[in-house]
């Protein structure tokens, strides 16, 4: 054999192995339940239960904060981050936690939310300009 053919073999060899290896590691989407059956992280989405207390306390201990969060189809769930509470947490629309259950706890190991759009104050000032100058 060529050494280029050698060289183009190993190659695509470490491709797919880099594909195999992304593949492998990215978190599929679902809610308690599914987390409840499954081993490995998943991608959990949902609101905030305003009703029930956040508990954060920087001063004892700034690298864990819980709360109650309510997925897409209604179940409820106790959250774990190990880690500080986020900026304007109770402010977001909805929040994506990547993690996994532990016992009858979620464990978050990342959390993303949707804050609600800063625009729409904006866009509410517009319509009511539009309609007194359409009154004049």
């Amino acid at each position: 054999m060529k050494k280029s053919s050698i060289f183009g073999l190993i190659v695509i060899a470490i491709a797919i192995a880099v594909i195999i290896s992304v593949y492998s590691s990215t978190s599929s989407y679902g809610n308690f339940n599914d987390a409840k059956k499954s081993s490995s992280e998943l991608k959990v989405v949902g609101r905030l239960n305003k009703q029930k207390e956040l508990h954060y306390d920087a001063i004892k201990d700034a690298n864990y904060f819980s709360f109650y969060m309510r997925d897409t189809v209604g179940n409820e769930c106790k959250v774990v981050f190990t880690g500080t509470k986020p900026e304007d947490f109770e402010r977001s629309e909805q929040i994506v936690l990547t993690g996994k259950m532990i016992g009858n706890e979620f464990h978050a190991s990342n959390i993303l939310m949707k804050c609600p759009s800063k625009y729409t104050q904006d866009k509410l000032e517009t319509k009511e300009y539009k309609a007194k100058q359409a009154s004049i």
